[in-house]
């Protein structure tokens, strides 16, 4: 789920909703295009991970679209994306729609004649939207758009304010944002922590990690996709061994059941929140409402995630899987998802809706979310991402897991999160 996702100053409020609004849309197409007058039954199959807030926006669709069924298959995140990079080199099985996350969108847009290409279905109308990086982040080299943006993934730091108040922490979340404006005084915070709770302070180092190397100016690979593993890479990854050393991390890999029984648990009191990460907070541990802010993440700004809404080629029903596409990114669905799971818009201009800008997030102590996640993603300035960012990451993290599962020591980590990395990439 990685979801973390990941992600025009004026807005005229409801004008904007309208100017953006589909029309003509209740008479869906065939595949060979047309209307849809035989009244066929056409199924949309869409992949995704997480809770993307499409539970209410299919019953919503299927209720004005009586002869479209939208099924929905949630899986593990990395899970998702091979899946999809198998089927797409079978040449079959791919679903109709699949969300694809920053950190694989590189892999998937150099393969864009196995997409269909939204220009095609009138996306072009969109590229203004969006913010500009988003929009060519799924342009391919020669001009295909193979997505349509969801989400970004501003990043904040989501905190229990009751396990910081057991262990003598402030629970302001400006104070608490005062606490760590480096990584540096992150740790050393934690190590309070542990010394006065007798338990863990963040969930996993790879949570950690993601982060840290997000915010840096480079992050795995430069724009020639080349790797780099001695720029953000190695600082992250030296904040990651600190904190694991420094006895912080419960030892949970992101996205498992031991992970999600971590919160249920109280095994930690911090992690790293892009805005994405509220809707499985909320979902994972509902009984915990209240219990939960939101601090500003050390060092400032970074983007974690965010995705796209992509087509497979394979698929049958190219244009009522665009239309489904299209009815998703407008902004009464975007503004719904943001207040359902928390993804925020990749449309700008929706950062000065009322409805974004003013909103408030009960569950995570009605902390101003609209605020805090629309400055970052305002300001962000995203790091290129190779084309092998999605599996580079993926071998970093594993060399993590085996530090903070104690079979690999420490000092021997780096050595081999750079061979594993180099594997990843010449793969």
């Amino acid at each position: 789920m990685k979801r973390f996702g990941m992600r025009g100053k004026a807005l005229l409020g409801a004008g904007l909703a309208g100017a953006l609004a589909i029309t003509g849309c209740s008479g869906q197409s065939l595949e060979g295009g047309g209307d849809n007058a035989s009244g066929d039954q056409i199924t949309l199959k869409v992949n995704f991970w997480g809770d993307m807030g499409l539970d209410k926006l299919k019953a919503t669709y299927e209720k004005d679209h009586p002869n479209i069924k939208i099924a929905l298959n949630s899986g593990e995140f990395n899970a998702q994306h091979e899946d999809l990079q198998k089927k797409l080199v079978a040449g079959s099985g791919a679903p109709d729609i699949s969300a694809v996350d920053e950190g694989f969108i590189v892999q998937f847009r150099s393969q864009a004649d196995k997409f269909v290409n939204l220009l095609d279905e009138g996306a072009a109308s969109y590229e203004s939207k969006y913010l500009p990086w988003k929009w060519q982040q799924s342009t391919s080299p020669d001009g295909k758009q193979i997505g349509l943006g969801t989400d970004v993934g501003g990043l904040a730091m989501c905190y229990r304010t009751d396990l910081f108040k057991a262990a003598g922490l402030p629970t302001d979340r400006d104070q608490v944002s005062a606490l760590w404006p480096t990584w540096d005084a992150f740790i050393d915070v934690g190590k309070t922590y542990v010394a006065k709770s007798g338990k863990k302070f963040v969930d996993s180092g790879t949570n950690m990690f993601n982060p840290v190397n997000a915010q840096q100016p480079q992050g795995f690979y430069d724009e020639q996709d080349k790797l780099q593993m001695e720029g953000g890479p190695k600082v992250a990854f030296d904040v990651s061994m600190k904190a694991i050393e420094a006895g912080l991390s419960a030892n949970l890999a992101s996205f498992q059941p031991n992970w999600d029984q971590g919160f249920k648990k109280d095994q930690f009191a911090v992690l790293a929140c892009p805005a994405w990460m509220l809707g499985h907070i909320q979902e994972t541990a509902p009984e915990q409402k209240g219990k939960w802010d939101i601090a500003t993440i050390p060092g400032g700004g970074g983007n974690w995630g965010g995705s796209w809404w992509t087509i497979p080629k394979q698929t049958k029903h190219a244009d009522e899987a665009y239309k489904f596409v299209e009815w998703m990114v407008q902004p009464e669905q975007q503004i719904e998802v943001f207040k359902t799971v928390g993804n925020l818009p990749s449309q700008p201009a929706l950062y000065k809706d009322p409805a974004v800008l003013g909103y408030k997030k009960e569950f995570m102590s009605n902390a101003p979310t609209g605020q805090i996640f629309a400055s970052t993603a305002e300001n962000l300035k995203p790091q290129y991402l190779g084309r092998k960012n999605g599996p580079t990451r993926v071998a970093v993290e594993n060399v993590i897991t085996r530090v903070q599962q104690g079979s690999l020591a420490p000092e021997k980590a780096w050595p081999e999160a750079v061979k594993a990395a180099q594997k990843a990439a010449t793969s």
